[in-house]
């Protein structure tokens, strides 16, 4: 198991600020181990990720926080430290459509997701005997336009029982009320069934194909508020012909889909995703 912290920075871009935080890291002894930044010239800004071997390194967490603060400050930088001992505590939120869901299932119990999944809530029985299969807790929470309100009171709830930490809707067929989507902010991954911003909303391989369309593809977001229009994570595309119908968009779609998901997810628990202006730095 890897024992590493990662440093995320988002600040206004200038001189000296690899050099300051290079400097930093080795006055405490740390082995780094990745650095990777990012300059975006027409908001004036820099973003970076390193990461280090905490093995020797002379601070723990709380005194990190500290001792960084004059760096912080002078660069004013917004920052976010990880501790890869810290895992993820993720729930899933899911319908009838079980692809994504057995996908994100399998690659956890393989070691591909390093996360914990504790939780999938799902409206519908359909998941149950899987999501039990894997030995994770299956709650049935279904969802009519008069109970909503009640429904998400419920997965608030659980969401602090298990301490969950994000939210990734695996077909989850609800639209979020602005509530839930407020209390968690960049914490609600979604996979839509679509290369965005084309065919956001419902039935999108039926639109693809009475438009005609060449490609169709996936799309893995945050969720804002507005429907199907948060900062992109990861999108894929497939090739189809005139010979495919509804049928083949929509099997040739799924594939996609669990790619693109846990991709988006993958990236999420290892910390290599920075967001500004609605647009996300993915750090390989």
């Amino acid at each position: 198991m890897k024992n590493t912290a990662t440093l995320l920075i988002t600040c206004p871009d200038t001189r000296g600020i690899v050099a300051a935080i290079a400097d930093f890291l080795h006055q405490h002894h740390a082995n780094i181990l990745h650095a990777d930044q990012h300059q975006d010239a027409e908001n004036n800004l820099f973003l970076m990720r390193v990461e280090w071997d905490l093995n020797g390194f002379s601070l723990d967490e709380a005194s990190f926080n500290q001792a960084f603060a004059g760096i912080a400050g002078k660069f004013n930088m917004q920052w976010q430290l990880k501790l890869s001992q810290h895992k993820t505590r993720m729930a899933i939120m899911v319908s009838q459509y079980d692809h994504c869901l057995a996908d994100l299932l399998h690659r956890h119990k393989s070691g591909e997701l390093a996360c914990e999944i504790p939780l999938v809530i799902s409206n519908h029985r359909d998941t149950e005997a899987l999501v039990k299969f894997y030995g994770i807790d299956f709650h049935y929470l279904p969802v009519t336009k008069e109970t909503k309100a009640d429904v998400e009171a419920a997965q608030f709830k659980l969401f602090a029982d298990y301490q969950i930490d994000l939210i990734v809707l695996a077909r989850y067929m609800q639209i979020l009320s602005p509530d839930f989507v407020a209390r968690y902010p960049q914490r609600i991954i979604n996979i839509h069934h679509s290369f965005l911003p084309a065919f956001i909303g419902a039935r999108p391989y039926h639109r693809a194909f009475e438009r005609g369309v060449k490609l169709i593809g996936a799309t893995g977001h945050y969720v804002t508020e507005v429907l199907d229009e948060g900062p992109i994570i990861e999108q894929d595309i497939e090739r189809i012909s005139h010979r495919d119908q509804v049928e083949d968009l929509i099997q040739k779609g799924r594939d996609l889909e669990r790619i693109v998901l846990s991709k988006a997810v993958r990236w999420h628990i290892e910390n290599r995703i920075l967001l500004y202006a609605n647009k996300t730095v993915i750090f390989d």
